[in-house]
């Protein structure tokens, strides 16, 4: 209680103008940062658990999935650039201590989240036969791609909500409540597909069954604790709108439309590097798979700090504070990249382990522990990339971040693999992908200090 208590002060302090030193705001990162660093291990353990119970029923199952796990990714960019176009403006709003305002965006942005996250459900449905075709898979592992597919954009909308409340209530200093329920999802996640997997004997359509139902359940309690329950932002404090206003829909646009470009830009990157990838056959496909789940061990502390920014910066531009604002994007940048630093260091010591609690294939661990090794050398720069791109989304400075993330992930990443696979194989990409994470991560460290992006906030 006494952690929440100083936590609301020093959030109080940003929004009322008072002074901050250097050791209030680094405890207020660490503060709103480990909550969210908790539940994205969480969510880490759960892919372990999740791709390992997958993993174990071959290298077609885990491959079927790898095939289609970038455009699962699109769909939720789509949703996660939505959430942000609404929550930016939310969190602003709670810096400027306009309580009121803050709620009519909250009940506009439900509607319009729930409206679009319907959408991009049925688009995710409508092309789910052909799709693995498309990527370049085989008849070996299509029919099982298509329906892990079809099923996982099913439940975007149950994603949509998930997302959009829990940050929400996130800018709105609340960490613990979305960490806490995101960890349960996690736990509900592992039960089900054990369930669904195993005891019902469902295979890959049980994993995608598990998960679903374990997003819808959260969804449910997010919305709940953000709706009845949040003290900033329940909506029982008063009446108001539902029906999104050109003002509101016009600002979320210019924050999310560069996000949602970016997340086509990027996410069709990531389906270009699937496409690159899948001519080199099961065990490369599922090797990749794995591996990606494994790095998330070092990356996911980055976007749970990542969060902790966005609501620092979005609060402190919001009080018109914006030498504050700068301040807690580096403190929370610097954060993340000695985390996951330390963290790299272990992936590159454990990479064999790591990749062995998620296949037994002696070939998939040992091309997946290889390519980690390579990995462990670009988690400086992507942390920075992480997490400096968290503090200019708080800022609403999305433009140009958007602009930087699809230049890096093309013309650095995606056009060497194409020549570097043809020569190493799959550690030829991830040569190309370590290369371009530390550039990206280079270059957001000389836009967070030159200071630009403070200027383009809304």
């Amino acid at each position: 209680m006494a952690a929440v208590a100083t936590k609301d002060i020093l959030l109080g302090t940003i929004r009322n103008g008072g002074t901050l030193t250097t050791g209030q705001q680094l405890l207020l990162c660490l503060t709103l940062s480990y909550p969210a660093i908790i539940a994205q291990l969480s969510s880490v353990l759960m892919q372990y658990i999740d791709t390992s119970m997958v993993g174990h029923l071959g290298a077609a199952a885990g491959a079927s999935i790898g095939l289609v796990s970038t455009c699962m990714w699109l769909l939720g960019g789509f949703c996660g650039a939505c959430g942000s176009g609404f929550s930016v403006q939310v969190a602003h709003l709670i810096g400027a201590n306009n309580f009121k305002a803050a709620r009519e965006v909250l009940r506009q942005g439900l509607v319009s989240a729930l409206a679009f996250s319907g959408c991009i459900a049925l688009i995710g449905m409508a092309i789910a036969g052909p799709l693995p075709y498309w990527l370049g898979g085989t008849d070996e592992i299509a029919s099982d791609a298509t329906k892990y597919f079809f099923i996982v954009a099913a439940c975007m909308p149950f994603m949509q909500i998930d997302w959009m409340c829990a940050s929400m209530l996130q800018v709105s200093g609340n960490m613990k409540v979305p960490s806490y329920l995101n960890i349960g999802m996690c736990v509900l996640d592992v039960g089900f597909n054990y369930l669904f997997i195993y005891v019902l004997k469902m295979g890959v359509v049980g994993a995608a069954l598990g998960t679903g139902l374990a997003e819808m359940i959260t969804a449910a309690a997010m919305l709940y604790f953000l709706t009845v329950r949040s003290p900033e932002l329940n909506l029982l404090q008063d009446k108001g709108l539902f029906r999104p206003t050109k003002q509101v829909l016009n600002k979320a646009l210019g924050i999310g439309g560069p996000m949602a470009l970016q997340n086509i830009l990027i996410r069709g990157g990531y389906i270009a590097s699937t496409v690159i990838v899948a001519p080199l056959g099961t065990i490369a496909i599922a090797a990749n798979s794995f591996a990606i789940t494994a790095e998330s061990f070092c990356y996911m502390p980055g976007y749970g700090i990542a969060d902790a920014a966005t609501a620092l910066v979005g609060q402190s531009v919001g009080a018109n504070r914006k030498e504050l604002a700068k301040r807690f994007a580096w403190i929370t940048t610097l954060t993340a990249m000695g985390i996951m630093g330390l963290l790299a260091i272990l992936m590159y010591l454990f990479a064999p382990e790591m990749m062995g609690l998620l296949t037994p294939d002696r070939e998939v661990i040992t091309l997946g522990a290889r390519v980690l090794r390579i990995e462990a050398f670009a988690e400086l720069g992507y942390a920075a990339s992480i997490v400096a791109y968290g503090a200019f989304v708080g800022a609403g400075d999305t433009k140009w971040p958007s602009v930087m993330n699809f230049t890096s992930m093309w013309l650095v990443r995606i056009v060497p693999a194409i020549f570097l696979v043809k020569i190493y194989g799959l550690v030829g990409f991830w040569i190309a992908m370590a290369c371009e994470l530390t550039f990206r991560g280079t270059i957001f460290l000389v836009r967070l200090a030159r200071g630009k992006w403070l200027n383009n906030s809304h």
